[in-house]
This record gives structure tokens, C-alpha cells and sequence, in this order.
């Protein structure tokens, strides 16, 4: 009775109550760069890509508020240079990710380099590299909430 529990690999662990605040971070970012992955390939392929959110709306007649479903408005993070290169500069929130001293933008050849770029970046993110870089903007971005 017991033999088809007894060939899957038991543990004593147990679910955790909080996620650490780096890790909730790195998804968000990475959530962040995923929609950038996909925004170049929709413009390469000449399709839309739209995102939908919820958005709590009065309605005017009877006063009671409603959940509507509107597009996301995603802009992109690439541009081009003065020499007429693609860049990337990498977002969290408002704040702009210096990625080496004094280096905040990647350079890229074409469409194709861009999507491959963003992916690595992702996989970076969810690495762990840019933790550090990570915490100085979350840290920027919520000093200009305090009163």
C-alpha cells in the first residue's frame, strides 16, 4: 500500500511564512523585464502586446465603485544613442540601475541582440547578481516617501 509514497523523496520542510525582501524584489524585476522581452518581440514582429489591469472606477450615476479592466501602459526601456546605436537602460520603479561605476546603459546591435540581452539581464536578475543594485534603488525610490 505504502510503495507509491515510498519511491518520492520525503522532506521535513515547511512552507515559508515570508519571503525575503531581496527575493520579492528580484520577481519584480524580473516580472519587469519579462514584459520588456515581450514588448520587442511584439514591435519585431509588428503585433500589439497588451497587458490588462484592474482600475477601481465610480460609477457616476449610482456613486458605487467598480473593478474596470484597462491596458497597461508599458513603456520601453531601450533607445537610441546619439550614434545611433540601440541601448538599454535598466528600471526599477523610476530609478535607473547603474550597472558598473558610472555605467547605467547596454549597447546592443540589433532587435535580435536586444531580446537576447533582456533575457540575459532576467537571468542575471534571478541570480542574484544585481541585489546590490537592487537594494540602492528600492532604498532611493522610498526615501522619497518619507514626510
Amino acid at each position: 500500500m505504502m510503495t507509491v509514497i515510498s519511491e518520492l523523496k520525503l522532506v521535513a520542510d515547511k512552507k515559508p511564512r515570508h519571503m525575503p525582501v531581496i527575493v520579492v524584489r528580484r520577481n519584480k524585476l524580473a516580472a519587469k523585464l519579462w514584459e520588456q522581452i515581450q514588448l520587442a518581440k511584439s514591435q519585431i514582429d509588428g503585433t500589439p502586446f497588451v497587458i490588462h489591469k484592474f482600475r477601481s472606477v465610480r460609477d457616476p450615476e449610482s456613486g458605487v465603485k467598480k473593478q474596470v479592466e484597462v491596458p497597461k501602459r508599458i513603456k520601453p526601456w531601450w533607445f537610441q544613442s546619439e550614434a545611433g546605436k540601440v541601448c538599454i537602460a535598466i528600471r526599477y520603479g523610476s530609478y535607473t540601475l547603474e550597472l558598473a561605476k558610472g555605467m547605467s546603459s547596454i549597447e546592443v546591435a540589433s532587435a535580435a541582440d536586444l531580446i537576447k540581452t533582456l533575457e540575459v539581464i532576467k537571468t542575471a536578475v534571478e541570480a542574484g547578481e544585481l541585489d546590490s543594485q537592487i537594494e540602492l534603488a528600492s532604498q532611493s525610490l522610498r526615501s522619497g516617501f518619507r514626510r
